[in-house]
């Protein structure tokens, strides 16, 4: 029987990437992603050339807890990476370009990528904005020569849809195809065959299998177990032993490359949420007119998710997470599922009453669950409008 063919596109450093598209003049140059509004780029015009210009926030004196989200390799060589603390950033690299997190052309530019590829393979699995799994089992022979050609001209054709570049991975299944698709970034195009997983993979930390993190690498090492080769040839049983049966079976399995998943073509998704960080804590009191404006747009921005996705939902819910930490949230299931933005709102909103609100806040989300697809709801009925004064605490 002839081995499963699997690719793994990941988008290279995506965020910053779409950003440069944007602000092509910041190519080059160590740029983060993962400011607030406050660092929007500013136009002005050159009173020389009289042409449109633009200047840049930067990472010195950044005071707040804002976490990168992203960065490009540029920022990247200098010790920068996705969930480092901005202010540690700026100690770093006081002179990197800090830009605002815009989700709303990520998510354009990711549609864009995916439809690109289903064009060329169309069983693919999304795991996400900026990756995707392809199955190539059925579309070309176990010949290197045509793997090499389909997976260039799926990366041809990203490029081609959105000016972007992408790296890909191939093996015989996901966990391989995944960890290949990271060993030649950015612009990479990587074909594991035989032989490749002694020489390629197994040097590589025991982290780099997806599924070990940074407390499980940790514990690992404790017991001088730092490659994958290293785990590969550890006992099975002190495996068991030491992390458990399901998991320690499973790090032996994946050490050796053996991995059974297949790639799933649709699930349906259980709830569709938008949630949001602050710059800095928000009291219901002094910053009312700023909490109702985000929540209004987590609400159209779930309300649009739920339209374009084909979803209608009944269980619309909030998160909150104050200063101190504590996350509490609440929902509430409303008669027919919808997908309006108002409906949304106000059912949120609700919520929001049952939730104390004498701390500040730090994070808001909100989400709607128990997804059908609209086409398959009968009647999407609007609900009467209730008196504004009740809408929201927010208001």
């Amino acid at each position: 029987m002839a081995r499963n063919i699997i690719a793994h596109l990941d988008m290279d450093a995506f965020y910053a990437s779409v950003e440069l598209l944007r602000y092509p003049e910041l190519r080059g140059k160590p740029v983060v992603i993962g400011g607030g509004r406050r660092h929007q780029p500013a136009e002005y015009v050159d009173p020389v050339t009289q042409e449109v210009a633009r200047t840049f926030s930067t990472l010195r004196g950044y005071v707040g807890r804002g976490v990168i989200t992203t960065a490009t390799y540029e920022a990247r060589a200098l010790g920068l990476h996705s969930a480092m603390g901005m202010m540690k950033a700026a100690a770093l690299a006081p002179e990197a370009v800090l830009l605002p997190v815009d989700f709303d052309a990520y998510r354009h530019y990711s549609r864009l990528f995916k439809a690109a590829v289903c064009a060329v393979a169309p069983h693919i699995e999304d795991r996400g904005i900026d990756e995707i799994y392809i199955d190539l089992t059925d579309a070309v022979r176990d010949d290197t020569a045509q793997v090499a050609a389909i997976a260039q001209s799926i990366k041809d054709a990203v490029r081609e849809a959105t000016a972007l570049s992408c790296s890909i991975g191939v093996a015989p299944n996901k966990l391989l195809a995944k960890i290949a698709s990271d060993l030649d970034k950015p612009n990479g195009l990587t074909l594991l065959g035989d032989g490749d997983l002694e020489r390629r993979i197994w040097p590589l930390p025991a982290r780099r299998i997806n599924g070990i993190g940074p407390k499980s690498a940790a514990r690992l090492a404790t017991y001088g177990i730092h490659t994958i080769g290293d785990l590969a040839h550890a006992d099975p049983t002190f495996l068991v032993a030491t992390f458990g049966r399901a998991h320690g079976e499973w790090m032996h399995e994946a050490a050796h490359g053996r991995d059974e998943r297949p790639v799933v073509t649709h699930s349906e998704p259980q709830s569709i949420s938008r949630e949001t960080t602050f710059d800095r804590d928000l009291s219901v009191r002094r910053d009312r007119g700023e909490l109702s404006s985000i929540f209004t747009g987590l609400c159209n921005g779930v309300s649009d998710d739920l339209l374009r996705k084909g979803y209608a939902g009944k269980t619309i819910g909030v998160k909150l997470r104050y200063d101190n930490f504590r996350t509490v949230t609440r929902d509430s299931t409303i008669a027919v599922p919808t997908q309006d933005a108002t409906t949304i709102r106000r059912a949120a909103g609700e919520c929001l009453k049952r939730v104390p609100l004498e701390r500040r806040i730090r994070l808001l989300g909100v989400r709607v669950g128990g997804l059908v697809r609209s086409d398959a709801v009968a009647s999407m009925a609007r609900e009467p409008e209730p008196p504004s004064a009740s809408t929201s605490l927010f208001e």
